[in-house]
C-alpha cells in the first residue's frame, strides 16, 4: 500500500526519510490555511492537519495518506508564517525571553478511509534575544516560510533555552507520533 504525503515541505520530507519512510507520492492539499476567528493554535493546527489529509485522500483511495500541520503559538495568539520580514522581527521579539507552544497536527487517512489525528504540544523556550541577535536571524533570511519566524533547526537552534516534547514536532512533524501511528494502521514501509 502506498503512502501519500500530503504536503510540499522539503522539511516533511526529510524527518520522514529519518525513519526510513519514503513517500510514494508527494500531493500538496491546497486548502484554506486562515485561522476561523478566535481560534486557537492548537485547533488550527488539528483542522488543517485533517483538512489537508481529507482533500487529498480524494485523489489516492486505498493508500495511507498523511497530514500534517504545524502552528507556533504564544497564549491565544497564532504565529503564522512571516509575510515579510517586518512581520518576521515582531515574531521573535515577541518570542524573546519567553516560552510558547508549537502544535503539530497529523491526521492519517487508512486504505480503509478512516481517520486517525493527534495533536503534539512542544514548548519551547527562547533565551531574551538583543536586537542584534534578532537583525542577524532576519538578515539570513532562514525565517522565510516558517511558523513562527524561525527554523530550531537552523541558527534559530541557538535561541533555545529549554525545550519540553518531541524536537521533530518543532521542525515540522513528530517523528514518534507519526511513526506510531502509520505503524499501528499496519504500514510497513516498501
Amino acid at each position: 500500500m502506498s503512502l501519500v504525503l500530503a504536503s510540499a515541505s522539503p522539511r516533511r520530507v526529510s524527518l520522514l526519510d529519518q525513519i526510513g519512510i519514503t513517500p510514494d507520492v508527494i500531493a500538496p492539499a491546497h486548502i484554506d490555511e486562515t485561522a476561523l476567528k478566535n481560534e486557537l493554535p492548537r485547533k488550527l493546527a488539528e483542522r488543517l492537519a485533517i483538512g489537508k489529509a481529507q482533500a487529498v485522500a480524494q485523489d489516492h483511495p486505498g493508500s495511507f495518506v498523511l497530514g500534517a500541520d504545524t502552528v507556533v503559538g504564544v497564549g491565544r495568539r497564532i504565529l503564522p508564517k512571516p509575510e515579510n520580514a517586518v512581520q518576521a522581527r515582531q515574531f521573535l521579539e515577541l518570542l524573546s525571553g519567553r516560552r510558547h507552544h508549537v502544535y503539530g497536527g497529523l491526521c492519517i487517512i487508512a486504505p480503509d478511509g478512516s481517520a486517525h489525528s493527534r495533536l503534539i504540544d512542544t514548548a519551547v523556550k527562547f533565551k531574551p534575544l538583543s536586537l542584534e541577535e534578532i537583525t542577524d536571524y532576519i538578515a539570513l533570511n532562514e525565517w522565510d516560510g516558517k511558523a513562527g519566524g524561525y527554523a530550531i533547526q537552523g541558527f534559530a537552534g541557538a535561541f533555545v533555552e529549554k525545550i519540553i516534547g518531541s524536537y521533530s514536532n518543532v521542525v515540522g512533524l513528530s517523528l514518534p507520533e507519526t511513526k506510531n501511528l502509520l505503524t499501528g494502521l499496519g504500514y510497513r514501509p516498501q
